[in-house]
């Protein structure tokens, strides 16, 4: 019996209708209380000014309650896509876990809650007639307006929550962060680390990935330290929690960890404030997603990547790279940081589009025409990383055909893939 009671009290507590319900007959409430308020002061509170006449104050309530049961079958059916999308994209198990999402549950149970408020105020409204000047419940008409503009800034919030929750990598984290906290509830006892009990290691607070630096707090911070801090994940790299951050070169004891702390922000995923190789990978992923199931499923679309990352690396090949050592106004080294260089980012733009796309000679011939571009124009010292990548283009696109002609085809140098007529061969 007491099992039986556990898991239907446990199913309750889960389920998406709990806090709707709650706020319904907490809309009661307020109800019941502001009409009592305006029935004991005779329905004189509040000024007509305010409020308008009986007519004016039906036709404000009529307008709210149905625009509060539009925006609930509104959320209510981003709960559904959302559900639906996340099945088809993500996982069917990942469903519990958004029908329990408290933002949406919090606002189906607001627009409810003004809804049932603005009914029952309805009510107390009273048109004149002969003899009677009408009634209008000015307390409770104003708390609709209240709650009707608290609505009105819960949906624009609710919006841009639901647009974030659709993520991948929030959608990740709501798996990842709900075990993690199981995890510290069924095994609470743990070991301690060796790194913690070195002070020469400062290990992350939260997990996340790295996705911005504070360059100039760091190298303050170890300036008043006098140390120099290592950062050890890279800019765009997932650190766990309690995994390590920095480590420090000199004395530790007079570093001001809250500081270090500050200095980095972590997030659920990778962003373009600082991450340069971020805004290359989206461009590999777009190219890699149509080319996912066959070289020929979308080349246009690869080839409008590649496009993109030509562009990119053209801007880059002719920049100076930071070696990823900062100094402070003296000259003292305070931060080392791991960067890109440019060959990390010649492999990051065409390795996976290449070994993705030779079979199609859109993408072949386009990437051969982006290499080929940029051995026009980059340095000495930057062309050994192109000239691997053509290399092993062609030797791919060998692989790929059995015909000669085609092979000859798909090893064309072509900014448009197969384009015009006038497209250079590929060289001997």
């Amino acid at each position: 019996m007491k099992i039986s009671f556990y898991k239907q009290w446990r199913n309750i507590l889960t389920s998406l209708w709990l806090i709707p319900v709650v706020c319904v007959l907490v809309g009661i409430v307020i109800s019941f209380s502001t009409i009592a308020i305006d029935r004991a002061s005779d329905y004189k509170l509040v000024s007509p000014n305010l409020i308008g006449d009986p007519e004016a104050a039906l036709e404000i309530l009529t307008t709210v309650a149905t625009s509060m049961v539009n925006l609930t079958v509104l959320v209510l059916t981003i709960v559904l896509v959302v559900v639906q999308l996340a099945m088809g994209q993500f996982s069917p198990r990942i469903v519990q876990r958004l029908l329990r999402d408290r933002p949406s549950q919090f606002a189906i149970g607001l627009f409810v809650a003004t809804f049932v408020h603005t009914l029952l105020t309805i009510r107390e409204v009273k048109l004149p007639s002969p003899g009677e000047p009408g009634q209008v419940p000015g307390v409770a008409i104003l708390t609709t307006f209240v709650l009707s503009l608290i609505s009105i800034a819960v949906l624009v919030v609710y919006i841009h929550h639901i647009g974030q929750a659709l993520r991948v990598s929030a959608l990740v984290e709501i798996a990842g962060d709900n075990t993690r906290k199981l995890i510290n509830k069924v095994y609470p006892d743990e070991e301690p680390v060796p790194d913690i009990a070195d002070p020469s290691i400062v290990t992350s607070e939260i997990s996340g990935v790295v996705t911005q630096i504070g360059y100039e707090r760091l190298v303050e911070t170890a300036r008043q330290a006098g140390c120099t801090l290592v950062l050890v994940p890279a800019l765009g790299e997932f650190v766990p929690a309690g995994g390590r951050l920095f480590r420090i070169e000199g004395d530790p004891a007079r570093l001001d960890l809250e500081q270090v702390h500050a200095g980095i922000i972590l997030r659920f995923e990778r962003t373009l404030e600082q991450d340069v190789a971020y805004g290359m990978r989206l461009l590999v992923d777009m190219a890699d997603r149509a080319l996912a199931d066959a070289p020929w499923q979308d080349p246009t679309t690869s080839v409008q990547a590649i496009d993109r990352l030509h562009d990119c690396l053209r801007e880059l090949v002719l920049r100076n790279f930071p070696d990823g050592r900062h100094y402070d106004e003296n000259g003292d080294l305070r931060l080392i940081e791991q960067v890109m260089t440019w060959d990390d980012y010649v492999r990051l733009a065409f390795t996976e589009i290449r070994l993705a796309g030779a079979g199609s000679p859109q993408v072949a011939r386009r990437i051969h025409a982006a290499l080929n571009d940029l051995l026009t124009v980059a340095p000495e010292d930057r062309r050994p990383a192109l000239e691997v990548q053509r290399d092993l283009l062609l030797a791919a696109v060998e692989r790929a055909y059995h015909d000669d002609h085609d092979i000859e085809v798909a090893s064309g140098i072509d900014g448009s893939g197969i384009g015009a007529s006038g497209s250079e061969p590929a060289k001997p």
